[in-house]
């Protein structure tokens, strides 16, 4: 378990899935979090369950007023003045044909997936050099480091919090605030269950570990890129996708 003493972290999208998993192991590491979320009744849930150490935060991501309101509770929330962390993984998918997306569609993935990437880099960096410096870990996708069909608008975006993620631990290094980006494979969530994939050993045949992967497995990934763990570890992106972007999955038998 990797230390997050005294930390204070906020998670987008924290409500359930993937961010929901973060703020457990976060919390079960020593920190505060924030969890914050639109979904509010699943939010306030999760905060009940964890206790003491977190609070939840009604948070639309692509509101700069939502920002700004969140980051003065997370500033207020546990007594202190400053925070330590950001995880911006709040997201939504796609599923068809670029041709047939919508231009509507299109730019309301962009908007929450990228711009509300944005928006919360913009609003805590300046916080996090006030306190001398934190993590920033966006979450992308395996989409995002390579083409996937049924994907336009989310592997756009996805691309994009790579690429940006990069920029801002360039710009941000010598305030020591790390940015980097987690790239999950498939992922048994809440978003991806409807399309029907299922959990276990040769659960999915595509990646070559041969299942899909759990919440739990990419929120341990986050919860060391937010500690000290990872220290001199900045514009690095985290694959967490049993192996599916290493390149096409071949059945290899020894001495074959």
């Amino acid at each position: 378990m990797h230390d997050l003493s005294g930390k204070t972290i906020l998670i987008t999208g924290a409500a359930r899935g993937i961010g929901a998993e973060t703020a457990r192991q976060a919390v079960a590491a020593g920190a505060n979090v924030v969890i914050a979320d639109v979904l509010d009744d699943d939010g306030k849930a999760l905060a009940a369950e964890l206790g003491a150490p977190a609070v939840y935060q009604h948070l639309d991501v692509t509101s700069e007023l939502d920002w700004v309101t969140a980051l003065a509770a997370a500033c207020e929330a546990f007594g202190g003045t400053v925070v330590d962390g950001l995880v911006n993984n709040a997201g939504i998918s796609t599923g068809e044909l670029l041709a047939n997306e919508s231009v509507e569609h299109f730019r309301k993935v962009i908007d929450i997936n990228l711009v509300g990437v944005f928006l919360g880099m913009r609003t805590f960096i300046p916080a996090l050099k006030q306190a001398g410096g934190g993590s920033i870990v966006n979450v992308s996708s395996a989409a995002g480091l390579m083409g996937l069909a049924l994907t336009g608008s989310y592997g756009a975006s996805k691309w994009a919090v790579r690429g940006m993620s990069k920029v801002a631990a360039i710009e941000n290094g010598t305030d020591r605030i790390r940015v980097n980006s987690v790239h999950p494979g498939m992922t048994y969530t809440p978003m991806t269950a409807q399309v029907g994939i299922r959990q276990g050993e040769g659960g999915y045949p595509n990646t070559p570990m041969g299942r899909v992967g759990e919440a739990g497995e990419i929120a341990a990934a986050i919860v060391f890129l937010l500690s000290d763990a990872a220290a001199y570890i900045t514009g690095a992106e985290l694959a967490v996708d049993g192996g599916w972007t290493a390149g096409p999955t071949v059945k290899y038998v020894m001495g074959q």
